[in-house]
């Protein structure tokens, strides 16, 4: 090992179950900044990791919040991605019981800690279980100490489209996700957007993109007294921060090869009870209850409920159908004799509400559709609404007591009994005014703006209007 890939370490001990000090190796570069001997010894860095297995997230630094900008390409409703200075805090989250997605990240982890050292890993405790043992330095793991919507900057899935909305899904209590690289692993992958073989490639292009954002804002922004052969002038940590990024083997990206950033919109939910009281808190202290080392925390006191792909009332195991009444924008619409109600997105038109005979939406349509589960009659079609419509769903009393099931894209939040109301309507995306910041929505990384990803995967997944017992048509003209 040469002396070049030599970091100096820090050891620290924590309590272990025996009652036995058990000591941890931190790579300088981490937010402790911190430069000691491992033990009051010097080791060789392999050496001292390998007694390392999973630190707390506390010892990371504060989450990076990255710019999106509107393309300028003509006709483009892309963002582009810009750090203000190169991601630390890199969130795995993986597919479950699949020892090929396993193998994948393990060899995804190694080669960010070789090629990106001052990248922390993390992870949530039953992915460190699976992978801990095989990788030779320290990970992080996610506890209920830390508020993971503070420290994490980028995320990287591994898996299907249920691996994009359960990183998604451990944002639902919060306004902001960090942007997803998507690895697609899966059975469908209409979400994933890479192949696992050009890992490098894809995280290459989210760590260094925007990384010369400040050198092409020097180079616009002239000095206040006028002299144009000077640059304004820019903070120290932005210095610091292109020399993070020149650390890095190669040339940047630059300023004009961002990645594009495709901001799918959520809906939230508010849950009242019968006497007209908001019990959201109720919900998500359970949620970070059942899931306390994950759902990332707010400071909102009762914060709704978020979803990228649908918000759903179904009966559950009960035999008799549910009985729901709709509102659109505090006018009745209809009563509904189903198995359930579900309100979706756009990226949600082609998941549960596509199979229960919604239309297919394309992400970017600001909307929001309604669409029944089994209705008892052939005349209740999906609706597609704008997306700031407020639409609410309330308990009849005519379901007899019985409770219903609330899930969040899939997953099982609350009951609801009669009386109760949903308020659902669609997040704000976009800017707050003149020169803010982007703001609401899942930032997902698109691998080229000339390939549409959402035409892909209508004709190569979903086989769109693909004819019975025919091959789907060709690009090719035959004379």
């Amino acid at each position: 090992m040469s002396r070049r890939r030599l970091l100096p370490e820090l050891s620290v001990t924590f309590g272990s179950p025996t009652g036995r000090a058990s000591p941890f190796t931190f790579l300088a570069g981490s937010s402790s900044r911190l430069r000691t001997g491992c033990k009051r010894h010097r080791f060789s860095t392999i050496g001292c990791l390998r007694k390392a297995e999973v630190v707390s997230t506390t010892r990371l630094p504060e989450r990076i919040v990255p710019k999106y900008l509107q393309s300028t390409r003509p006709g483009s409703s892309l963002l582009s991605l810009h750090w203000p200075r190169p991601p630390r805090n890199l969130l795995l989250v993986q597919k479950l019981h699949d020892p090929d997605v396993t193998e994948s990240v393990i060899k995804f982890a190694k080669h960010i800690r070789s090629d990106y050292p001052d990248v922390n890993l993390v992870v949530e405790p039953r992915i460190a279980v699976l992978i801990r043992e095989k990788l030779p330095f320290s990970i992080y793991v996610s506890d209920d100490r830390t508020n993971i919507a503070d420290k994490i900057d980028v995320i990287a899935t591994f898996g299907g489209d249920g691996t994009v909305l359960r990183a998604a899904s451990l944002f639902k209590l919060h306004g902001s996700v960090p942007p997803i690289l998507s690895f697609s692993m899966g059975t469908l992958g209409f979400l994933g957007e890479w192949k696992f073989a050009d890992h490098k490639k894809a995280w290459r292009e989210m760590y260094m993109s925007g990384s010369h954002l400040a050198v092409a804002q020097r180079a616009a922004v002239p000095r206040s007294d006028g002299r144009d052969d000077h640059y304004m002038k820019e903070m120290d940590d932005d210095d610091a921060s292109l020399n993070g990024w020149d650390r890095v083997r190669g040339k940047s990206q630059g300023f004009h090869r961002a990645t594009k950033i495709l901001l799918r919109h959520r809906i939230k939910a508010d849950i009242y009870d019968r006497a007209g009281e908001k019990i959201n808190h109720r919900v998500s202290d359970e949620l970070a209850s059942a899931h306390k080392t994950s759902i990332a925390g707010t400071k909102e006191q009762s914060p709704s409920l978020r979803a990228i792909n649908e918000i759903s009332v179904h009966r559950g195991s009960h035999p008799h159908l549910a009985i729901i009444d709709i509102y659109q924008n505090g006018h009745f619409l209809t009563e509904t004799t189903a198995d359930g109600i579900l309100l979706s997105t756009p990226t949600g038109s082609t998941a549960y509400s596509l199979s229960a005979g919604g239309p297919i939406v394309h992400p970017l349509v600001r909307s929001l559709l309604i669409t029944p589960i089994s209705p008892c009659s052939l005349s209740f079609r999906s609706l597609v609404l704008p997306l700031d419509t407020k639409v609410i769903l309330r308990m009849s009393p005519k379901n007899r007591g019985r409770e219903l099931d609330l899930s969040i894209d899939g997953k099982r939040c609350a009951g609801v009994s009669p009386g109760m109301e949903i308020r659902v309507e669609g997040e704000f995306v976009g800017r707050a005014g003149p020169g803010e910041e982007w703001h609401g929505g899942v930032p997902c990384a698109i691998r080229t703006e000339d390939d549409d990803p959402w035409v892909g995967g209508l004709n190569g997944l979903l086989k769109f209007n693909h004819p019975f017992g025919r091959e789907p048509p060709s690009d090719d003209f035959v004379d």
